[in-house]
């Protein structure tokens, strides 16, 4: 969340950069400056109180010494009545404090300078692209054919199973995920990023702590009974593996990996746009965050959408590079890159990655700081990426790669599939 500071010291300056983002509630920023500001007079109040409760109990116990019982018992009357004041200030002080918190949650992270106005992913802006839009043959069929056609996926026993958007991999698909999974983490461990294998359920302090609460709360599955979340994507676990940590600039940065089954509510609409893999409730990714000192982390933003790049070009799939426009950036991030990929079946782009620094709006909520050269706290900015999910990378890997007598696996692959075609 953005610091109290920040938004009492630029309060119509954030309005402004907040409107980048669409964002309607401009008057949540005046409330959380309003609020700050009683929450520091009742404090005020409460310590003028208690300063003076102290000096009427040593008043008390001098008279009592002097033998002046009446005039300690009168004080006694007066430190009652102050006991109670502060006792319903501090009451006070708290339900303010909790609303102050409650606001600060509902204002989304400030877009950096270079985020492009706009409403929806047709405002992206694209960089760059490259690589070769393959040209398929007569019979070239969409991945979810494919997948009924090779015995690969089945869908239909997935919503047996659990329902729709939970399919069932099987065979040399079993083995293929498996190789890209192993893939991705070689490739992340080769970079310098440390693997985690996390929990799969987050709590309640976690999902606060990376912003995926309140905002996202009807997109997450809640385990009611426990109160805890299956997790969207690893980033929720890791990042808050540092949460009310206290590093030192020599910690940075910290850089880890790791690879999950990832639960998501939001799939639910109908069409060709999200038929097959192209959006599931239950998907596999490996995702990559990065802990870096402030002054670094928008050059370590180059080097996650460089690296995400470089998987790309492993599988020697056709790309391009984005810049999301305010509407379609995430309520947290400041700053998104999205990679997609040409699906030559469908003749249409597919996001499979989303690399994003979101500076110190996760670190200010999880508590996340580090001793600075002058030995004082201050927040560290907090990065994530996919590298990658799987669903939509293995439709363009099916898709562009079909032949007329088979799918052929990308040479970086074979190793762990141990197979070059399926067939």
């Amino acid at each position: 969340m953005l610091t109290i500071q920040k938004i009492k010291t630029n309060t119509e300056e954030l309005k402004k950069l907040l409107t980048i983002k669409n964002f309607q509630e401009l008057d949540l920023l005046d409330e959380v400056v309003s609020l700050d500001d009683k929450r520091k007079k009742l404090q005020g109040n409460l310590d003028s109180i208690l300063a003076e409760s102290n000096q009427l109990a040593k008043q008390i116990g001098q008279l009592f010494k002097e033998g002046k019982r009446e005039e300690a018992d009168a004080i006694k009357v007066k430190t009652a009545t102050l006991k109670q004041e502060s006792k319903d200030i501090a009451q006070e002080h708290e339900a303010v404090e909790k609303t102050l918190k409650e606001k600060l949650y509902l204002i989304p992270n400030i877009p950096h300078s270079s985020v492009p106005a706009g409403k929806s992913e047709a405002d992206n802006v694209e960089i760059y692209a490259e690589g070769e839009i393959p040209k398929l043959h007569s019979e070239a069929q969409a991945h979810w054919e494919l997948a009924k056609k090779y015995d690969l996926i089945d869908f239909d026993l997935g919503s047996k199973i659990t329902g729709a958007g939970f399919p069932v991999y099987k065979g040399k698909m079993a083995k293929f995920q498996r190789a890209l999974i192993s893939f991705f983490l070689d490739e992340a461990e080769a970079a310098g990023y440390q693997e985690i294998i996390p929990p799969l359920l987050i709590n309640e302090a976690s999902g606060y702590g990376t912003g995926q609460l309140p905002d996202k709360d009807g997109q997450m599955y809640h385990a009611t009974e426990d109160n805890l979340y299956l997790i969207p994507t690893a980033e929720v676990p890791i990042t808050n593996i540092y949460r009310d940590v206290m590093l030192k600039e020599t910690d940075f940065p910290i850089k880890n990996t790791a690879y999950s089954a990832c639960f998501r509510r939001e799939a639910g609409s109908y069409g060709k746009d999200v038929r097959g893999l192209n959006r599931l409730h239950q998907f596999d990714k490996v995702e990559i965050v990065q802990i870096e000192h402030p002054d670094k982390s928008y050059e370590t933003l180059e080097e996650m959408k460089d690296y995400v790049v470089s998987l790309l070009r492993k599988l020697e799939l056709p790309f391009r590079v984005l810049r999301l426009c305010g509407g379609d950036t995430s309520f947290t991030a400041a700053l998104t890159f999205d990679m997609e990929v040409f699906s030559a079946a469908q003749e249409r782009w597919l996001e499979v990655s989303s690399v994003s620094n979101f500076e110190d709006y996760q670190a200010n909520r999880m508590k996340l700081r580090f001793k600075n050269a002058d030995g004082k706290p201050q927040l560290a900015h907090t990065l994530n990426g996919s590298a990658l999910a799987l669903p939509r990378i293995v439709a363009a890997l099916l898709e562009n790669n079909q032949t007329e007598n088979g799918i052929k696996v990308p040479k970086v692959l074979q190793k762990y599939t141990n197979f070059d075609i399926i067939d």
